[in-house]
């Protein structure tokens, strides 16, 4: 199905950021730090529910068949099976967090802050189908949240590669996605990430990060906006931003969308896993840096307050790739490996994340 029609590109107003107070000024007191609107860890736990009661837990992620499952709304088991020590993504936010169910969406929000998420089976409607069924529902639970603007999202997909041309499962998603949202304006697209899970299940996961106003998208000087892709990659390019910026309102950090080895539009380094990560990290550095214009308060390198997802495309190169990251990063950056196919059959690794 043609997506709909696109609106022309809305130059975002300027941020600020506000000077610290000086503490050896006279007369002057430093102002206690602000606690973060969203702190997000990596962490070993026996208990699920001990991370389910801490005060201001947002949501959970266990990644994997070793995974747990929970009834509380706030916990998501994602069908990606990670590398090495089995670990909880932890979201916190320092408000009351109050959670539910609203139909096939398990929510959570904190008034500023939302958590959200979706499972859509593609039994007699396809990847596309499925796709504008969990978007139409996640755009019309956000019209009446107290958190409605999208900041960013997560999408898990079977034999995300599997087809030909326009009838590839990545490119019908695409379709779909769109579909489901009904109008593309490329001015507040969310950061995204779009991986193949590798369990065989035809079920559409889709999780999202949204807030009580909008951010800010940003692009990377290196590549093509994803929504500006040429028609051969499909009826309907991407739809995302290549990362984001939190409200200007709050202390939260950087979306930082799936990066991966292209330049320009096109993809680098194919069969060299390693060239192709250092293609992601020149990428990070222009992606950083052009955030920097608009919050120059960012770190201008990857380090301790950033968090990394990396996802792998085959079994074998999980330990290659992981001793890559610590000899370029060590034990500085946390991160999590996991096993998912890349949305672009040529390339080897993906790695998404935050920064602060």
């Amino acid at each position: 199905m043609p997506p709909g029609p696109r609106r022309r590109p809305l130059l975002p107003a300027a941020m600020t950021v506000q000077p610290e107070r000086d503490p050896n000024l006279v007369g002057s007191a430093a102002a206690p730090a602000p606690a973060p609107a969203l702190d997000v860890a990596y962490v070993r736990a026996d208990s699920v529910d001990a991370l389910l009661a801490e005060q201001g837990t947002l949501a959970v992620l266990g990644f994997g068949a070793a995974a747990a499952h929970h009834e509380d709304p706030r916990y998501l088991h994602v069908p990606l099976q990670s590398h090495g020590p089995a670990l909880q993504e932890v979201w916190r936010t320092s408000g009351t967090v109050r959670h539910g169910r609203h139909g096939r969406i398990a929510w959570a929000h904190d008034g500023r802050l939302g958590f959200g998420a979706i499972e859509v089976e593609e039994a007699g409607v396809d990847i596309e189908g499925a796709a504008a069924a969990a978007y139409a529902e996640l755009q019309a639970f956000l019209r009446t949240s107290p958190t409605p603007h999208l900041l960013r999202t997560w999408n898990q997909i079977d034999a995300i590669t599997l087809g030909d041309q326009d009838d590839e499962r990545y490119r019908r998603f695409c379709v779909g996605r769109v579909r489901g949202m009904e109008t593309l304006d490329v001015a507040s697209l969310p950061a995204a990430t779009a991986v193949g899970r590798r369990d065989g299940v035809r079920t559409l996961q889709v999780y999202w990060l949204a807030a009580h106003q909008p951010g800010m998208p940003v692009e990377n000087p290196r590549q093509v906006s994803a929504w500006r892709y040429p028609r051969q990659y499909g009826p309907q390019s991407p739809s995302f931003a290549r990362a984001m910026l939190p409200p200007a309102d709050m202390r939260a950090p950087l979306l930082l969308s799936g990066t991966a080895a292209i330049v320009g539009h096109l993809s680098r380094h194919e069969g060299e896993l390693l060239a192709q990560l250092d293609e992601i990290f020149a990428n990070f550095e222009a992606l950083l840096s052009a955030a920097r214009t608009q919050r120059p308060t960012l770190p201008a390198r990857l380090g301790p307050a950033s968090r990394l997802k990396v996802y792998v495309r085959d079994l074998a190169d999980l330990p290659v790739v992981e001793r890559a990251l610590h000899a370029r990063l060590g034990d500085q950056v946390p991160r999590i490996l996991l096993h998912a196919s890349v949305c672009r059959q040529e390339l080897s690794v993906e790695i998404e994340g935050l920064h602060g």
